[in-house]
């Protein structure tokens, strides 16, 4: 198998899926950050994810 037409050569691959349910409120924080940063949803969860792992480590 080789790359595929349009895959973005990358040192970390996003090559897992979540899908998970949220509501109104949690939707309407959310597209709120992103707005505010100009950054993807996914890229909001990540850092969020990752603020939380830093915050278990100390």
């Amino acid at each position: 198998m080789g790359i595929k037409k349009g895959t973005r050569l990358t040192e970390t691959p996003k090559d897992r899926e979540l899908k998970f349910r949220y509501d109104a409120e949690t939707d309407r924080k959310l597209r709120a950050v992103c707005e505010a940063t100009g950054k993807t949803k996914a890229q909001v969860i990540r850092e969020g994810i990752d603020k939380l792992y830093a915050e278990i480590k100390k």
